[in-house]
């Protein structure tokens, strides 16, 4: 039964495509690896798909989505044949390029209605506890190690203006009945060692983790029904509703139902053409910190810091002893960045790092890079039955760890014949709207986020 409510639009011009090959632009190389990925342990063996083969379930892109779409198909399914296939390498693709934040409620305390759509928010609360839940399943049950650590987040300022951002997201934690702490200039400074910070607020539920290692090690915890094969994209599509083709550089997969948790990439699969806004955001990793140095940064083994002002800079302390920083915005045009752009990136890092640890940052960093996230114009989303035997899942609009898990195994179950409250708010979503022509809309993000970087000053 295809949807009739946000993708019947979409569902037509599918129909029109069947047994039509659909040639797809494979995803472009990221010109730096991930400081996670360096870091994240030995690499899945590299098996990329060759000739002609069969499956019941052909899941492609192994991200936050892909990978719990996959493994919930295989749960459900546990005699069918799954394939799952990313076009790079687990856990140095986008979704392993976070911040390792797994979020139950998002933060955007300057988002106008962000304290009036209490509904929204709820029902936002409940899909991503649902992932929440789903991947702490695979941490507890599939022994999965991801150096998952329950402390919650920190919401932190270092100006005047951004507690003024922190007061207004207590107000809408207040209306959410959602529990919080303050923690004032002595206990903030004292937990980063830096004096940077004047006030934070504390907001429990958020999940850190190491990106890169979780895809890698939930990879290798998927159902035995499950065959992975990186460095496989798909470069054509042929939609046969009973058996679909797809076309790698090395064969083809004949699969019955396929499942598309290709983030913006799924507008290359001639599904809602044109309507993603892609933007790189960029990090940088320094090297291990000796024990000297890990004195100065706190008295915290790790923490997690999310910048009062969202185009500040987000922090993260990691078990293995290393600063993380995220800073900078930026359009990507056709989806992809420059070393360029990322060493571009790095000298905005570097001052945020000088801010915070000016007895430290001398010493640099050890990895710069970018990670894709797509936007909306409206903040849409794709989910549902687009064709018939194919599903899709995308447009996390950020904080997309948490969303992503609970997004895969809900379309995994709506591939199922399922249903579910998850599944029933997703259908609610409005898809994608189309975004402006693309040089307004890349003049636009660009003239918004080097306006939004300068007014975030020294949160930055």
């Amino acid at each position: 039964m295809f949807p009739i409510g946000p993708l019947s639009e979409l569902t037509v011009a599918s129909l029109a495509r069947s047994d039509k090959r659909i040639a797809i632009d494979p995803p472009h190389p990221e010109p730096t690896p991930s400081g996670w990925f360096l870091t994240s342990g030995a690499d899945l063996p590299l098996i990329p798909q060759r000739g002609d083969v069969e499956c019941e379930c052909l899941v492609v892109g192994a991200g936050w989505m892909g990978l719990h779409a996959a493994r919930r198909f295989a749960e459900l399914n546990p005699d069918a044949r799954v394939l799952l296939v990313d076009a790079g390498r687990i856990g140095n693709n986008a979704s392993g390029r976070c911040m390792g934040f797994v979020i139950d409620l998002a933060h955007n305390p300057r988002k106008k209605d962000f304290v009036e759509d209490i509904k929204g928010n709820k029902e936002e609360l409940f899909v991503n506890l649902d992932g929440i839940s789903y991947i702490r399943s695979a941490v507890e049950e599939r022994v999965v190690d991801c150096d998952w650590d329950p402390q919650g987040k920190y919401h932190s300022a270092a100006t005047d203006h951004g507690v003024e951002d922190l007061k207004r997201f207590s107000e809408a934690l207040d209306v959410l009945g959602q529990k919080y702490s303050w923690v004032e200039k002595p206990e903030i400074q004292k937990i980063t060692g830096s004096r940077h910070y004047i006030r934070a607020l504390h907001h429990p539920g958020t999940i850190l983790v190491q990106p890169a290692k979780y895809l890698k090690n939930g990879a290798r915890a998927l159902p035995s029904n499950v065959t992975v094969h990186e460095d496989t994209p798909i470069v054509g599509m042929t939609l046969d509703g009973s058996k679909h083709i797809c076309e790698t550089p090395t064969g083809t997969i004949r699969a019955k139902k396929i499942i598309l948790c290709a983030s913006g990439y799924l507008t290359k699969f001639g599904f809602f053409p044109h309507r993603a806004i892609p933007l790189y955001t960029f990090a940088s990793m320094t090297r291990e910190l000796t024990q000297s140095e890990l004195a100065q940064v706190g008295d915290r083994s790790a923490y997690g810091l999310i910048p009062a002002d969202s185009f500040g800079t987000t922090v993260r302390r990691t078990v293995d002893n290393r600063l993380f920083l995220r800073n900078v915005y930026s359009y990507a045009t056709d989806f992809k960045t420059t070393e360029a752009d990322v060493m571009k990136a790095r000298i905005q890092q570097q001052v945020a790092y000088d801010r915070r640890w000016p007895q430290l940052s001398k010493m640099g960093f050890e990895a710069s890079w970018g990670g894709l996230l797509t936007l909306a114009q409206n903040g849409g989303m794709v989910f549902g039955e687009l064709a018939q035997g194919v599903y899709g899942a995308a447009f996390c609009n950020g904080t997309g760890v948490a969303r992503g898990a609970a997004f895969g195994k809900a379309v995994a179950e709506l591939a199922c014949g399922m249903s579910s409250p998850v599944i029933d708010i997703l259908k609610s979503r409005a898809s994608p709207s189309r975004p402006y022509p693309r040089i307004i809309t890349s003049m636009g993000v660009g003239f918004v986020t080097s306006m939004r970087f300068r007014q975030a000053g020294a949160e930055v």
